[in-house]
């Protein structure tokens, strides 16, 4: 299995739910630090998207080893 899907997946839910947190929390102190880890989640799923679209893009074209033992 590709393994850059599952990070574009996670990635993206990440980001969904970062963004979630961050614009539908409004309220005291603690909600504050829930509203702060929303932006950190956010930032932390946009880096893991990129990661699984550049190990995505690695694999696709990965040609198979070929040995060649004439001397």
């Amino acid at each position: 299995m590709k393994t850059g899907m599952p990070l574009i997946i996670i990635g993206g839910s990440m980001f969904i739910l970062g963004l979630m947190l961050f614009y539908l929390i409004d309220g005291g102190e603690i909600l504050k630090f829930i509203k702060n880890m929303g932006t950190f989640v956010g930032l932390s799923g946009i880096g893991v998207t990129v990661a699984g679209i550049l190990l995505y893009l690695i694999k696709k074209n990965e040609q198979p080893i070929k040995e060649n033992y004439d001397i």
